[in-house]
């Protein structure tokens, strides 16, 4: 059955996807604007393979511990509607503080940084998946099968959301007006995509922007003359972009920071679960310090900024 969902989505989803990149390509040639590279695309494609191959070899183990849970339930639903919508509603309330804590704790960011490696903002970067995410997903969405969600329905909500998340990956898309209270819109992800500091860690929502307004990490986009024209990326770009590196820059930091021998464990451990771009000597900045120098009118030297945020 999960097969079969997805296959649907998948079929009915890909000539969509072909319709509007084709589209975003031509619009934004025509409008001498660079939104694409060859390299860029082909770095997007192939981040998704490994996702999507990841994904593929451990769905045996993530689908036998959710299907464990879902027999250990406490509650079940009798009306269909309330159902399939209070499904909806809770796994985009997860994902929120799934994303959240990709953001806020530095061994997820090293999975998450991929997505965020890409200093264009176009259609293909929605593909441009964490690779190593599924590994721990299905855990954030363990209390969905506790409360009576069936697996197959929590697999197919999250990848028809996922197809939403692609949909906002664009610069060519402006505010939506009302919509924008509610949804997570282009305008929205544009900022969370930004790496200058007021827009760092903002608008984690997959689906609904609600979460970002009730917890504290919503930021509207501001217009290029209020504040600043927006740089998409890290704060400080990858020195060499290879298919290796991309996926374990990070992953090379932290053991460069743990494997100090002047530093206490307590100190490493943070090195590890702090927030990105923690340090315990001012060597490198968290995005909340960024945008505290930013808002002090600080200068903040890019040297000792790593490539965490």
């Amino acid at each position: 059955m999960t097969e079969l969902r997805e296959q649907i989505l998948i079929l009915t989803s890909t000539p969509i996807y072909i319709f509007i990149i084709g589209l975003e390509i031509l619009l934004s040639s025509y409008q001498h604007r660079r939104l694409y590279t060859w390299k860029d695309s082909i770095t997007n494609f192939y981040l998704m393979v490994l996702n999507a191959g990841i994904d593929l070899l451990f769905r045996a183990v993530y689908v036998v511990v959710l299907v464990y849970f879902y027999n250990h339930r406490f509650f079940s639903f009798t009306h269909v509607v309330s159902y399939w919508l209070m499904l909806l509603l809770f796994e985009d309330f997860l994902y929120y503080w799934l994303h959240r804590f990709d953001h806020e704790i530095r061994f997820f960011w090293a999975i998450h940084v991929t997505h965020h490696s890409s200093e264009l903002m176009n259609f293909t970067v929605g593909f441009r998946s964490s690779v190593f995410q599924p590994l721990y997903r299905f855990i954030y969405f363990i209390p969905l099968a506790v409360c009576g969600f069936k697996p197959v329905d929590i697999i197919f909500i999250y990848a028809a959301t996922q197809i939403w998340g692609i949909f906002v990956h664009t610069e060519l898309i402006k505010k939506m007006g009302w919509l924008e209270h509610v949804f997570v819109t282009p305008s929205h992800h544009r900022v969370h995509h930004a790496s200058n500091p007021k827009y760092l860690d903002k608008n984690m929502g997959m689906f609904l922007i609600i979460w970002d307004q009730l917890f504290g990490t919503f930021q509207p986009e501001l217009p290029d003359e209020e504040y600043q024209p927006k740089k998409y990326g890290l704060t400080k770009p990858l020195e060499k972009i290879t298919p290796i590196s991309i996926v374990f820059h990070e992953w090379k930091n932290i053991v460069k920071d743990i494997s100090r021998k002047d530093i206490p464990w307590k100190i490493k451990w943070n090195y590890i679960f702090g927030p990105p771009g923690w340090s315990h000597d001012g060597s490198s900045l968290t995005s909340e310090e960024l945008r505290q120098a930013e808002g002090d009118n600080h200068l903040v030297d890019p040297l000792i900024v790593k490539s965490t945020n």
